[in-house]
């Protein structure tokens, strides 16, 4: 049995039983902790939890986006991918142009209220035709801004130039494996005031080659550790899976290290549900052999195999 999931699940324990009541940006109030950290060994199998679904496919979409320097939901939401829609949905709702029903904290009054549930859902179903069907809409509210991509693949520097960290990380570590420079940010404080639809949680993470084997160590800022850090700990792992493939190495290590780690109050009961289930087995990841390079891959290219967790547990998204 995977250790790493065990790591998580105890985690969550220390932060119901001793973590702090503290207020939060979204308003729904949180238990939380600070300085928190989870060690994967990525030989012992895919770390994707086991206690309840993890939608994989949502995981890799979003990783091939950000890998793609993409910053607009049109291209998750032609993957079936609905992750990032409720802060574009936000953007519009609060905009002059919306012309519909209030949406005011949309999503915890569509948990409640099943009138206005069936109204936000027919406003979100509208928002996300517009999305896939016009460019100008689509440009408009369907763009978060600076988010990870941007960052990660066309930093803007005080000249006007931009840098591709990904890249050149990838071809440091081919080159240079030994460098301790191997880093990739994504938290740009120019940025993060005023061009960012949500400022970068997991904001930066390095990467150490040794024995063969590629590790990489994230640091995030701010976890929901029960709806963000298991995709969270699956989206870096398959990173370092694919940068290790494109560099002809091993996967070894994903260290995940969190600032504050919390648990909003309206998961408690979720989180309870998940802690009386038992761990399985974590599932193997198999990658397409004859793709080479980091930005080749496609969806069709990666799968899971042997995934048999325990059924999905849903909770609100804090937005």
């Amino acid at each position: 049995m995977a250790n790493g999931e065990k790591q998580y699940l105890q985690m969550c324990r220390d932060i119901l039983n001793h973590g702090t009541e503290k207020g939060d940006r979204t308003g729904t109030g949180t238990f939380s902790t600070f300085g928190k950290q989870l060690r994967f060994d990525l030989q012992e199998g895919f770390p994707l939890l086991t206690t309840k679904r993890v939608p994989f496919r949502l995981i890799a979409s979003e990783l091939l986006w950000f890998i793609k320097g993409d910053t607009n939901i049109r291209y998750l939401l032609e993957h079936n991918n609905n992750i990032w829609n409720e802060w574009a949905f936000k953007k519009w709702v609060e905009s002059d142009e919306y012309e519909g029903p209030d949406m005011t904290d949309f999503g915890n009054r569509s948990l409640t209220d099943e009138s206005f549930n069936q109204s936000y859902q027919q406003q979100m179903a509208r928002f996300k035709e517009l999305i896939l069907t016009d460019d100008a809409f689509a440009g408009t509210y369907g763009n978060l801004g600076s988010v990870y991509g941007k960052q990660w693949r066309a930093w803007r520097t005080s000249q006007g130039e931009t840098i591709d960290q990904l890249k050149e990380v990838v071809e440091n570590i081919k080159n240079n494996p030994d460098s301790r420079r191997h880093i990739v940010t994504a938290w740009n404080p120019e940025d993060v005031p005023s061009n960012m639809a949500l400022p970068p949680c997991h904001t930066m993470f390095q990467f150490y080659v040794a024995d063969g084997k590629l590790s990489c160590q994230l640091y995030q800022r701010s976890g929901d550790v029960f709806l963000g850090v298991p995709f969270n700990i699956a989206s870096y792992a398959l990173l370092t899976y694919l940068v290790a493939h494109s560099c002809s190495l091993e996967p070894g290590e994903f260290i995940h290290t969190l600032g504050d780690a919390h648990i909003y109050k309206n998961h408690v009961d979720q989180v309870n549900t998940q802690l009386n289930r038992e761990q399985r087995n974590f599932p193997e990841l198999w990658l397409n052999s004859e793709k080479n390079s980091l930005f080749e891959f496609d969806m069709e290219d990666m799968k899971l195999e042997g995934y048999d967790p325990h059924p999905s547990i849903k909770a609100p998204v804090a937005v």
